[in-house]
């Protein structure tokens, strides 16, 4: 498949890339400077400046942009919503990270995770403003989009495994009894989801053991 990465250069971006260059797709990663990312064909700009006419040449687009400081908070609700309105009735499939403080703590989901009373104060409006995009995905039924929303605990160093638990709304645990997965085996799922198409209009989640 001819897959876009938005991000393609963050702790996510440049992981899914090399795992679905892999799995035999072609890869063209969004970056905001020339030489951010070596080996794939890029698109060099500010991904909320994307076009329909460029994002609907691919199969897959799956955004893996974070926001880390609160001038930049608004920018993934901001960039699901440009993505759904150009991907809207066309082919071209979405797949979009989420952030853990928006999965469910209780069966009825009426509890996230960032409404409870542990999660940490420092990093509730950047969860708050992030779970928004979960909200504009579920408003758009005219769009091939799937979340995949990591746990609490998304390990940057941690090895691959293929020894994981695949969830849906809620937080799930791992058989130490801890919310985990690295970011190698995520983003291994996450082309897996690509693959198999699972998913479709749906979130899921994955712990690792």
């Amino acid at each position: 498949m001819n897959i876009l990465v938005i991000g393609a250069n963050g702790k996510a971006g440049h992981r899914i890339v090399e795992k679905a260059l892999k799995a035999g797709h072609q890869v063209t990663g969004v970056v905001r400077r020339e030489g951010a990312i070596e080996g794939i064909r890029t698109i060099v700009k500010d991904a909320l400046q994307l076009t329909k006419e460029e994002l609907t040449q691919f199969d897959v687009v799956v955004n893996a942009t974070s926001a880390f400081t609160p001038d930049t908070y608004h920018l993934p609700a901001d960039l699901t919503l440009l993505l759904v309105k150009a991907l809207a009735n066309t082919n071209t499939r979405l797949i979009a990270i989420g952030g853990a403080g928006s999965l469910y703590v209780d069966e009825d989901h009426t509890v996230q995770l960032n409404d409870t009373p542990e999660f940490p104060k420092e990093f509730l409006a950047r969860s708050k403003t992030h779970g928004k995009s979960d909200d504009i995905l579920r408003k758009f039924s005219n769009v091939d989009w799937t979340m995949f929303t990591p746990p609490p605990i998304l390990d940057a160093e941690g090895p691959e495994s293929n020894d994981y638990v695949l969830g849906n709304e809620n937080v799930i645990l791992n058989k130490e009894g801890k919310p985990y997965i690295s970011y190698a085996t995520f983003a291994q799922i996450l082309v897996d989801e690509i693959n198999n198409h699972k998913f479709g209009r749906q979130r899921f989640t994955a712990v690792q053991n």
